[in-house]
């Protein structure tokens, strides 16, 4: 496994129809930088909207994932996605025409293939991958689904179990022992599908650029020539037969489990949009794309939890600060009783964090509330954009002929009650680099291990008159 994130280092355009919609499709992936992840933009619209390959912008899973955001879609997103995934690859922009992937041969090889071609190249920043910490399950009894994510430190691997009650396919296994095996052993698998499934996709004119050259078709029922010249008219075909394996038209399996690898291929390509590469060990049975995506929104879950714990400051008051509540006073002209913040204990380009001690001589508690002391959370607010303010304040020589001023408050969340007694940890973090004096900041108070309230800040300096 490569432990630095990874692009392509050129173009690569792959021309095709869409399976539903039928229409040429023409997509061009194209090197990203770090951080970048994956991303579709729809060239064909006005402005050219960008949908990020993000679980959480699922909006279909009826007959592929469908991803939406910024008010344009892209459909069948999950063969496409598998071989990004399956290449190890971590930035890539991937310019489309049409509202769906092209549907290619079925499978993932063709993608896989052309971007072999151009070569890959290694970027400066760590790949992040998200270990997965101990069994994190789902399941659908209505569909005897049961998926399921172990411990495995050392490499993705994912074994699928697929079960159709049918005469031809019956029960088949599938394994990737490591995602490095993924082109040779899962990316040219196809998709399938029943006679039955296909005549009624055909009844509702969808499969538009459906061909027997992209989907394994199985045939568990008996077809009368009636039925099979019917289906040969409607794929522009001479004659079309049965092969002795249930499969129509003869088409030649690349595996004997084709259909179990293929649905193997889905699952890396659904799990993609998790936005980072896993380790462990994915073991699903009769998995499906709604399934894949609700245990893909699982385990981002999961990573946002431990995202949000990693961040959390630690607090050791015998440890001398950064700044003590003189040390802020040189910087910050703020002075009591509207001086909030008590010590720094953390300060970088990029970050910074600040201590308030809440006790009952705050005179705010004179009326907010008798009876009942709560800290006011436009008070939490302030405590928090003056300690950004340390931060913006922090990149000139002479802090002190500067005033501070707050221009936006966005997404404030207030989680729990501050109340006397409490220590708020306050940690900002720029989400953009500062720009004449103007600082943009995620904050998040923290109270122990318990986020109270979280906000967007905008702050400005002004240099005094």
């Amino acid at each position: 496994m490569n432990l630095k994130q990874t692009t392509i280092k050129a173009p690569v355009t792959v021309k095709g129809v869409g399976l539903h919609t039928g229409k040429e499709v023409t997509m061009t992936f194209k090197p990203a930088p770090e951080n970048h992840g994956f991303k579709f933009q729809r060239i064909d619209l006005p402005g050219s909207p960008i949908i990020d390959a993000d679980v959480d912008n699922v909006t279909d899973t009826s007959r592929g994932t469908t991803i939406t955001q910024n008010g344009a879609s892209v459909s069948t997103v999950e063969h496409t996605l598998a071989a990004l995934a399956g290449l190890e690859l971590d930035n890539i922009l991937i310019e489309i025409d049409a509202p769906e992937t092209p549907i290619m041969d079925g499978s993932s090889i063709i993608f896989i293939e052309e971007l072999e071609k151009v070569g890959f190249e290694i970027q400066d920043a760590d790949r992040e991958y998200f270990v997965i910490p101990s069994n994190i399950t789902y399941s659908e009894s209505d569909r005897q689904v049961e998926m399921v994510a172990m411990p495995y430190i050392d490499d993705y691997r994912i074994t699928v179990m697929v079960d159709y009650n049918s005469p031809v396919l019956g029960s088949q296994h599938a394994g990737l022992s490591g995602i490095s095996q993924f082109k040779k052993e899962i990316a040219s698998c196809r998709t399938f599908c029943f006679l039955h499934e296909l005549e009624m996709l055909l009844k509702n004119n969808l499969i538009k650029g459906g061909d027997l050259n992209n989907a394994i078709v199985v045939v568990d029922k008996v077809v009368s020539e009636e039925e099979l010249d019917h289906l040969a008219k409607l794929f522009n075909r001479d004659k079309i037969a049965v092969a002795r394996e249930g499969i129509l038209n003869n088409v030649e399996l690349r595996h004997q489990n084709e259909p179990a690898r293929h649905k193997l291929l889905d699952v890396i390509g659904d799990l993609a949009l998790i936005g980072m590469p896993l380790k462990g060990h994915v073991m699903a049975a009769r998995p499906g794309h709604a399934a894949n995506v609700a245990f893909a929104k699982k385990i981002k879950a999961l990573i946002k939890k431990d995202k949000a714990k990693k961040n959390i400051p630690i607090y050791n008051p015998s440890v001398p600060p950064i700044y003590d509540t003189i040390g802020i006073m040189n910087i910050l002209p703020h002075r009591q009783p509207f001086l909030l913040i008590d010590k720094i204990i953390e300060l970088s380009s990029k970050h910074v964090v600040g201590v308030k001690n809440v006790t009952m001589n705050e005179e705010f508690f004179n009326g907010h509330f008798p009876g009942n002391p709560v800290m006011p959370g436009v008070l939490q607010v302030e405590a928090m954009a003056q300690t950004g303010g340390i931060l913006v304040l922090n990149t000139v020589p002479d802090p002190e002929n500067y005033w501070t001023y707050f221009m936006k408050i966005e997404n404030a969340r207030f989680k729990d009650k501050v109340v006397p007694g409490d220590t708020i940890l306050f940690r900002c973090d720029l989400t953009a680099p500062i720009r004449r004096g103007i600082c943009q900041m995620k904050g998040i108070a923290f109270v122990g291990d318990k986020i109270v309230m979280e906000a967007e800040l905008m702050a400005q300096i002004v240099r005094r008159s």
